[in-house]
């Protein structure tokens, strides 16, 4: 339980920095970042398998690129569903926000020792 509220709370902080980013995130506040965090963890749990099932071919076929594309409409429907999470340029922002997101959850856990 307590690696569930550790994860939810580095990404509720991972999603802060990188609305600060200028890749077109927007997150009005901490209350909206921990709703975003939790999310895109649900969103993540139960979507990203599904579509990374029905795109495998496109995976296969890219080298894993694809896989990229599979992050960014996780991102995107999180976007999405959440009010105060915007996306000022669409695709592009989904797509840079997610790499953005992956990597200050990696830096993040890596300083945590996590």
């Amino acid at each position: 339980m307590m690696g569930i509220i550790m994860t939810w709370l580095v990404t509720t902080v991972s999603f802060l920095i990188i609305s600060r980013l200028p890749i077109g995130v927007e997150i009005d506040s901490f209350g909206k970042a921990a709703v975003s965090a939790a999310v895109f963890g649900i969103l993540n749990a139960i979507l990203r398998p599904i579509l990374a099932f029905f795109s495998f071919p496109l995976i296969i076929l890219t080298f894993g690129l694809f896989v990229f594309v599979v992050n960014a409409i996780v991102f995107s429907l999180a976007a999405w569903l959440v009010s105060g999470f915007r996306l000022r340029s669409g695709f592009w922002s989904a797509l840079f926000g997610s790499i953005a997101l992956s990597v200050a959850n990696s830096i993040i856990f890596n300083l945590l020792g996590a």
